[in-house]
């Protein structure tokens, strides 16, 4: 029997904590508006900081599925140039309110599921988030990762 790949398994072990439906749906909402607003974040700091952080991200993407890895570095790119077309004055507050919004919509969505998130466990989660979101994009459109 040949060896799950690391993409399946921590896909597989992300999943366990996000299994009730209202969960998953609070999760495909906050969890690429958290990614948006700390890119934000990162931007309002210096754009040179949010590219650094999108380029090391996609180095752990690739290793871990190319096809991913692809859709993320969309994601990224159609998100910086939504944030360089942004007001610079307005980056910073904006990213900063909806950032803490999103993340108290993810601690409601884990009392629904009455799991605590897994990024608790293993912070290497915080990345799998979004590709937890994006395999059911990849599902329904038919595309392996």
């Amino acid at each position: 029997m040949p060896e799950a790949r690391a993409i399946d398994t921590l896909l597989a072990r992300y999943s366990e904590s996000h299994l009730h439906p209202v969960n998953e749906l609070i999760h495909f909402v906050c969890v690429p508006v958290i990614v948006f607003t700390l890119l934000g974040l990162l931007w309002a700091v210096h754009p040179l900081l949010a590219l650094a952080v999108v380029g090391l991200s996609m180095i752990y993407y690739f290793k871990l599925s190319p096809p991913f890895a692809v859709g993320m570095l969309l994601m990224a790119a159609a998100m910086l140039v939504i944030l360089a077309a942004l007001p610079p004055r307005a980056v910073l507050p904006l990213s900063l309110l909806v950032f803490v919004l999103a993340w108290i919509g993810q601690f409601i969505g884990h009392k629904i599921e009455g799991k605590k998130p897994s990024f608790f466990e293993d912070l290497r989660f915080l990345l799998i988030g979004p590709l937890f979101v994006l395999s059911f994009l990849y599902r329904r459109l038919n595309l392996a990762y």
